[in-house]
């Protein structure tokens, strides 16, 4: 994995765009403060809320949640123009799903109103409330997961729904990344420093 284990960093890991990176660093955190928020993931979160199972807590709520992850792969795919944040959140406060599962439904909820793919739409008809249903069956309490560690299991991609904001002083910016470099801050501001112009690596 790319970074140490949160037993031993106690940190999560968030992704933003580097256009809200400075609103992030000055004001913290909060689960709708993305620009993407409404147009992009409100209905979809609503529709795993809406199918929520018995024996999920009412203060979980992937409407009101901040996402994160525990760890990545060495040879994760980053978005470029973004930046990997590491935070601190309180454990009480946050839950832990299969990201795979949510992943898999994503695609069709969003193409189910898109012309030309009825298909999406039968998909999710059929089985968009059982997706959701696994999707709830196999998470768990951020502390619980600590004791079972269902983030470690082969085909569980952990996901962290963060229940409350993150304030700035729990954030630090580790990574920065473009179409061509993944660098930390201080190499960053280093190169900025170089005053080089080679536009292969922008």
């Amino acid at each position: 994995m790319l970074y140490n284990d949160y037993i031993a960093t106690n940190r999560v890991y968030h992704v933003v765009s580097l256009n809200d990176l400075d609103k992030c660093l000055n004001e913290g955190i909060h689960f709708d403060d993305k620009g993407t928020y409404q147009s992009k993931y409100s209905r979809f979160h609503k529709y795993f809320d809406d199918n929520k199972i018995e024996n999920i807590p009412d203060w979980v709520v992937r409407q009101k949640a901040i996402f994160a992850s525990l760890n990545f792969k060495n040879n994760h795919k980053w978005h470029s123009h973004s930046a990997l944040l590491s935070i601190k959140i309180n454990e009480n406060k946050s839950w832990i799903c299969n990201e795979n599962i949510a992943n898999f439904l994503f695609e069709p909820f969003v193409l189910q109103e898109t012309r030309g793919f009825s298909e999406a739409y039968g998909f999710i008809h059929d089985n968009g409330k059982k997706i959701v249903k696994d999707y709830w069956v196999n998470s768990t309490s951020f502390t619980e997961n600590l004791k079972k560690r269902n983030d470690l299991k082969e085909g569980y991609d952990a996901e962290v729904l963060i229940m409350h904001d993150i304030p700035p002083s729990d954030i630090e910016c580790l990574l920065i990344i473009s179409d061509h470099r993944i660098m930390s801050c201080e190499e960053w501001k280093s190169f900025f420093r170089s005053r080089e112009l080679n536009y292969k690596l922008c």
